[in-house]
């Protein structure tokens, strides 16, 4: 009898192909089209926000939420500026990691009043900025400045008509900027080369494979920053929670869409410049892995509705708003019936800004929505803005943190390390925290689910009858997502109904394998397949997205790993068994999947994901961790792999159903998992495939 590969030479160099597959094609990075799809009812829409929300928090390292530690707030320096006061604020977000900003509020105030959180792009030192004459006149002269004066600060005079108007504003410092100086600007916004001596398994820093592995990133250190500041906002006695709203323009407009999007408690959301399809914000602190995976801004605008939102145009990549994108948010609010909270201020004539203009659109809707009872349109008036040594929160007094410290930098990230590792091990310890938890994150992680692993077809290439069985050579076409996985069939004349999918390295290649002429023998039909990439040079260094920086969420922000991508390939496998009959013959009576070498670690995902679809799954793990992976081009690099709880978690997430595994010792860690039947096998490396192939036949 020839072997299997030499029957099918042609046909399985063929299988490595994947020429008609989408993820062959250029990766998307944060130059391309994001456009939204408007959702077809309400509950449709709900689905998929919460699924979006979820994205969200877990790309930035937020699922669960980090404990909120006491804040701390040191409020001083009281300026009194007649209708208003202002006063320097710092407090901590995490332990020992300071907000810094300025508190503006009203005087003479009765009741409750509104609450506005001010968040700034990235102008350096923009809170405390004041610009030349000579660039004030130029605005003034373009229509984009009303007064001399104020004109010389847009991000005080926002926060000073704001305060005249009744409102409470929190103007705070991005990540970096002004007095945030416990990461320096040029670390956060300007991160290019990734450093040896914070590229380790134990005391990493930020942008290195390890962060990522744990979903640990600056955007999410600025939005958890947000978090605390709406915190810090609804602390103070005379806020109304009722009426709380959210501004900033560029990356502040990034931070404004992202925690409206997450937090229920903003009631009026007003993103600046930022809203598009077009590029989707270009620095480092707007992008993390997996953030954008098959989503983008749009999206994150829809997720506020119904609730009235503002958003503007300008002559930059939000020009074409009008009419890309905008009028899939106003479908999406007349869904609910609030077509009226959703505005758009046309400004293509102007340059990437937060002018008098917008501003003044900004006070008249926030007017108009929280009943202010001014007359509109809302104008801002002339003032006075205040230098730099006035509005600093450091002083002699008040003494500013080290600046730019890599001991400090190892320590914060080691305190959301150990909060989201103490937080995920107590949800694991009981089957409901493993499913309401950790799951949601996989889910998160590897981007789709056996439910929505969609439509699959299969395209017989080659067909050959041997003494006892029939050998097919083919690709299964995921035709949802334009997907496709070559796929080898040894099928028995006498088939007892069950399939084993046998994944290895080798790919096809590892069905010539004794074990799996024995299940063959025995009747069991046996599938393997060339994942995606699987045997090719392409699968041997993930691809990255043209961009000089070598920062992994321009990436994997808007792209699925490869780790991922093969769970796909195997979800498509299982969808089709369970979907489709084999030959002329019923569909299998059990489905037993059988991974080996690095797709162990895959098959144990998806098993995860494809729950009793999969009745039996025999895993060698080979004692991988995603917490080892050093370098973001590996392929078993998979952004948050390591956050939940790493492989130990995938495993447990196989529960209840049977699982045999190896390379995880004699008793392996599944936390609070209960298995029908758990087996580990801690035998002779040469014996692991008879001892699985031995249980894979056992009822």
């Amino acid at each position: 009898m020839k072997p299997i590969l030499a029957l099918f030479a042609v046909a399985v160099l063929a299988l490595t192909a994947h020429a008609e597959d989408v993820r062959t094609h250029a990766l998307k990075d944060l130059n391309g089209y994001f456009p939204f799809q408007p959702p077809s009812s309400v509950s449709a829409w709900e689905k998929r926000k919460e699924q979006v929300q979820r994205q969200i928090l877990v790309a930035a390292g937020l699922w669960p939420m980090p404990t909120k530690t006491p804040l701390n707030p040191v409020i001083h320096g009281k300026i009194d500026r007649g209708e208003y006061t202002i006063e320097k604020v710092y407090f901590e977000s995490a332990p020992g990691f300071f907000v810094t900003g300025n508190l503006y509020r009203p005087k003479n105030t009765k009741g409750k009043v509104p609450g506005v959180l001010s968040a700034h792009g990235h102008a350096k030192d923009a809170r405390l900025q004041l610009a030349g004459s000579a660039a004030t006149l130029q605005s003034i002269a373009q229509g984009a400045e009303r007064f001399e004066s104020g004109g010389h600060s847009i991000y005080q005079s926002r926060c000073v008509q704001l305060a005249r108007m009744g409102c409470v504003v929190w103007q705070w410092d991005m990540l970096g900027d002004s007095d945030s100086i416990q990461l320096t600007r040029d670390f956060v916004h300007g991160f290019a080369k990734q450093r040896p001596e914070m590229n380790t398994t134990e005391n990493w820093g930020l942008f290195s494979p390890q962060a990522e592995a744990h979903c640990q990133n600056v955007l999410g250190l600025q939005l958890l920053n947000s978090v605390r500041s709406l915190d810090f906002l609804l602390s103070l006695p005379e806020v109304d929670p009722q009426r709380v709203a959210m501004t900033g323009e560029s990356g502040g407009g990034t931070q404004t869409m992202l925690l409206s999007a997450i937090d229920d408690r903003i009631k009026l959301s007003f993103p600046v410049v930022m809203v598009s399809t077009s590029m989707q914000g270009g620095c480092t602190c707007e992008n993390a892995s997996l953030l954008r995976v098959n989503t983008g801004n749009i999206e994150f605008a829809a997720l506020f509705a119904p609730k009235p939102q503002g958003m503007n145009t300008a002559n930059d990549w939000t020009k074409e708003l009008a009419t890309k994108g905008f009028p899939d948010l106003q479908k999406l609010y007349a869904l609910y019936g609030k077509k009226d909270n959703i505005f758009l201020l046309r400004g293509e004539h102007f340059p990437h800004n937060y002018n008098a203009v917008t501003r003044s659109a900004f006070y008249t809707f926030l007017n108009q929505h929280f009943g202010l009872g001014l007359p509109s349109p809302v104008i801002e008036r002339d003032f006075e803005p205040l230098p730099r040594e006035q509005l600093s929160v450091w002083d002699a007094s008040h003494p500013a943190p080290k600046s730019g410290d890599p001991a400090f930098e190892r320590q914060l990230v080691r305190w959301w390390t150990d909060d989201a590792a103490g937080q995920l091990r107590a949800a694991a310890a009981t089957p409901a925290g493993l499913q309401q938890v950790v799951r949601p994150g996989l889910e998160a992680l590897i981007g789709r689910n056996y439910s929505d692993a969609g439509t699959v077809e299969w395209d017989l290439k080659e067909k050959k009858d041997r003494d006892d069985s029939v050998v097919m050579s083919g690709t299964l076409r995921n035709t949802t997502y334009q997907e496709e996985v070559p796929v080898l069939w040894l099928y028995p004349k006498q088939w007892n109904g069950r399939v084993v999918i046998w994944l290895d390295d080798k790919g096809t290649g590892g069905l010539e394998n004794d074990q799996v002429k024995k299940l063959v023998k025995s009747g069991t039909t046996v599938v393997g397949a060339n994942l995606f990439y699987q045997g090719s040079e392409m699968g041997k260094k993930a691809r990255t997205v043209p961009n000089p920086r070598e920062f992994a969420g321009y990436t994997h922000g808007y792209n699925h790993s490869l780790f991922a991508q093969r769970t796909h390939d195997v979800l498509t496998i299982v969808t089709f068994l369970r979907n489709s009959s084999i030959g002329s013959h019923p569909a299998p009576k059990t489905v037993a999947i059988a991974a080996w070498g690095s797709t162990g670690p895959i098959a144990a995902a998806a098993r995860a994901l494809a729950g009793q679809a999969v009745d039996k799954a025999a895993i060698d793990t080979a004692g991988f961790r995603f917490g080892k992976v050093l370098d973001y081009r590996d392929p078993m690099f998979l952004p948050g792999g390591a956050k939940y709880l790493d492989i130990p978690g995938l495993l447990a997430l196989n529960a209840p159903h049977a699982l045999w595994v190896a390379g995880e010792g004699a008793k392996p860690e599944v936390f609070g998992a209960q298995f029908k039947k758990l087996v580990p096998f801690h035998g002779e490396a040469n014996q692991k495939e008879a001892a699985a192939v031995e249980w894979l036949q056992s009822e």
